[in-house]
């Protein structure tokens, strides 16, 4: 999901993985500080907001959470919706402290390196479990990934709309250049 949803009140709290057992349970894993609070929200949506998924924590799976879902019966409803996004509104979800983001928060906003040169713009943030990171489209190096770290960004102006990079050793030497949209790799 490299855009802004059309509906940027809406976060990203979840995202189901696969069947777990043949009754309908699905493993989840949870974008919530505390894991196992996703089923606490209430319904969550997907990106669209046309389904909505009311979610119930039934135990856990090595990282990840097992829930049920209200209306998933089978193991094929379930594996029906394996790697859907899940989504609350924004505004059901508490005030963020000082130096602490909602990564949608990110999505759009300008890079600029520590000396005030343009770098490109933020497309997406991730955690896939070894830390999470932005990825920024550069016009001369293609797409980025940098540590979301204080020290590889120190700044985070969310009234600006920007991000200040100090890239770590090695993140912009030359090399191949990345493939640009619409191009093959």
């Amino acid at each position: 999901m490299a855009d802004r949803l059309a509906n940027a009140d809406l976060i990203c709290v979840g995202l189901l993985g696969s069947a777990r057992g043949l009754k309908g349970e699905l493993r989840v894993k949870s974008f919530t500080a505390d894991a196992s609070a996703i089923a606490s929200y209430g319904p969550l949506t997907d990106e669209t907001g046309a389904r909505t998924f009311e979610l119930k924590v039934t135990g856990k799976h090595k990282d990840q959470l097992v829930v049920r879902i209200k209306g998933v019966n089978d193991r094929n409803a379930a594996e029906a919706l394996n790697g859907t996004k899940l989504y609350m509104h924004r505004d059901r979800l508490p005030e963020t402290e000082e130096d602490e983001f909602y990564f949608s928060d990110l999505q759009g906003l300008d890079a600029e390196l520590v000396d005030g040169t343009p770098f490109g713009q933020v497309v997406e943030a991730e955690d896939f479990g070894g830390g999470p990171f932005i990825e920024v489209k550069t016009p001369g190096h293609g797409r980025v990934l940098v540590p979301f770290t204080k020290a590889a960004v120190p700044v985070v102006d969310l009234k600006a709309r920007r991000v200040v990079i100090d890239p770590p050793d090695g993140l912009l030497e030359p090399g191949d250049p990345e493939p640009q949209d619409g191009e093959e790799a």
